[in-house]
């Protein structure tokens, strides 16, 4: 009885350690994500449109987000095929170069926001937020607020296949591109 016990007890915490499968393959099916230089850097050499997360530690939509929409294999795929996306912390601390500027954070009160998130959503902060950005670094689409997979499926085909020339996301989706 006391080798079955020792035998259990090593089975248990054998299983308690080892990683489940099924994040496993998550992972690897999951957004390669970049900083906002190494997106840059490659997409001056290898063009493609940028799309940037914005969101904070503390914001619980990013987190619902993250688990539900961006692990979505089909947006996983349909991100790492046709962007370069990136995962910024709007209250981080590190310095981000960019064109010729140094962006730092700001203190604000207790708290504070980081130059580039502040730029990029001209001020209006709120998480989570995509922004999109074409293959000059020019800002496409500001998309604040939290998305299903099947729409934020429909706003990447839109920023993807540049019907933002054309028309307006709600345009494209008035004429069934749903």
């Amino acid at each position: 009885m006391i080798k079955f016990a020792q035998i259990f007890v090593l089975a248990l915490g054998f299983w308690c350690v080892m990683p489940p499968v099924q994040a496993q393959q998550t992972d690897a099916q999951g957004i390669k994500w970049y900083t906002f230089e190494e997106a840059v850097e490659l997409s001056k050499t290898q063009p493609r449109k940028i799309v940037i997360d914005l969101y904070t530690h503390w914001c619980g939509w990013c987190k619902r987000m993250d688990k539900n929409t961006f692990s979505d294999s089909t947006v996983a795929a349909y991100v790492n095929a046709n962007f370069y996306p990136v995962k910024f912390n709007a209250e981080q601390r590190e310095v981000v170069q960019f064109n010729g500027y140094t962006f730092k954070f700001m203190e604000q009160g207790s708290g504070g926001v980081h130059e580039l998130a502040y730029s990029l959503l001209e001020g209006k902060l709120g998480y989570p937020t995509l922004v999109y950005l074409n293959e000059k670094f020019e800002r496409i689409l500001i998309s604040p607020g939290y998305k299903e997979p099947a729409g934020l499926m429909q706003e990447l085909q839109f920023t993807k296949g540049e019907f933002y020339n054309k028309m307006t996301f709600d345009q494209y989706k008035a004429v069934g591109n749903e």
